[in-house]
């Protein structure tokens, strides 16, 4: 299944191939320019009803040596279908393109990272016809950041890197410095950043520590009122009272409908684009006695929305 960290992992590879340094150090070969890295269509389904999808597969043609391929798959927990899909995936690729194949795995917790490094073997008794052994990015071989200036030099590496450790015991500390370090960007890039490991931190707790701390990217002078630190926070209650407000609107019209009262059309525009919690609050205790819709309304001077 596709998650944000999926989505995150990827979209850092294929727009910021620096990322993949590790790799490049582990082979004792040179980063490519980006210049030099292809993105290729990840699709590698057959003629029959049956689907499989690489992550991310880029082309890489290095300048003293020969292309191959990188299929790179993000996996955030233990999945026994890899055993075979990983090796179909290689055998594709291999077969699709006439390139050699390198299987990447992105893990953010050891346990995943130890398994996905395999090897994972096709055997019949003792012999074995196929072997793969992805290459893992993980929290052993991804280094942790800790240095603001290589925030400043190198963002997509030091943002890949807080999403790899996402789950280390040594995170806030991490994105405490990530956060110092994008302050020394411009608005909108500390904005793409910032929301970019947001969404990659997706469902661990180090994502809700960093929605904190994105304040401190946003501002550069965090609790003393300037107008760039207000406006975001005006923005967070404007968008929490609106949130309120349209779950009230909806539990009127809910209770209207299971009691059976007709709601028409100009009813219904009236709750739905009204944003006064108090008078939603009036409508929503009238909602369970009134007898006609018009009821709900009673003692209000106009028709009008609120």
């Amino acid at each position: 299944m596709v998650t944000s960290t999926h989505g995150t992992s990827h979209r850092i590879f294929q727009d910021h191939p620096e990322v993949l340094a590790p790799i490049f150090d582990a082979l004792g070969m040179p980063l490519p320019a980006k210049a030099d890295i292809e993105l290729l269509t990840p699709d590698a389904t057959e003629l029959k009803p049956l689907e499989r999808r690489v992550d991310t597969v880029l082309k890489v043609e290095p300048s003293d040596g020969d292309a191959f391929l990188l299929a790179v798959e993000a996996q955030t927990r233990k999945a026994p279908d890899k055993g075979a899909n990983w090796p179909y995936y290689v055998a594709y690729l291999n077969a699709k393109f006439g390139l050699p194949v390198l299987l990447v795995a992105v893990c953010r917790n050891r346990s995943t990272a130890n398994w996905a490094a395999g090897p994972f073997e096709c055997r019949v008794g003792p012999w074995v016809s196929q072997v793969t052994r992805p290459f893992v990015l993980g929290p052993d071989s991804v280094p942790e950041i800790t240095d603001e200036a290589v925030v400043a030099r190198e963002p997509a590496l030091a943002t890949f890197s807080a999403i790899v450790h996402s789950e280390s015991p040594g995170i806030d500390a991490i994105l405490n410095l990530l956060a110092r370090g994008m302050r020394s960007f411009d608005k909108s890039t500390a904005k793409y950043w910032a929301e970019l490991l947001e969404v990659g931190l997706e469902d661990t707790p180090a994502r809700e520590t960093w929605r904190e701390l994105e304040k401190m990217v946003i501002s550069y002078f965090p609790g003393r009122g300037t107008v760039f630190e207000e406006a975001y926070y005006d923005g967070e209650a404007k968008g929490k009272a609106l949130g309120e407000a349209k779950g009230k609107a909806e539990g009127v019209l809910r209770v209207l409908e299971v009691r059976g009262i007709a709601v028409s059309d100009e009813v219904r525009e009236r709750v739905v684009t009204c944003t006064d919690l108090g008078r939603l609050d009036e409508w929503l205790g009238r909602a369970v006695t009134v007898e006609r819709v018009e009821d709900l309304f009673l003692g209000e001077s106009d028709g009008t929305a609120s």
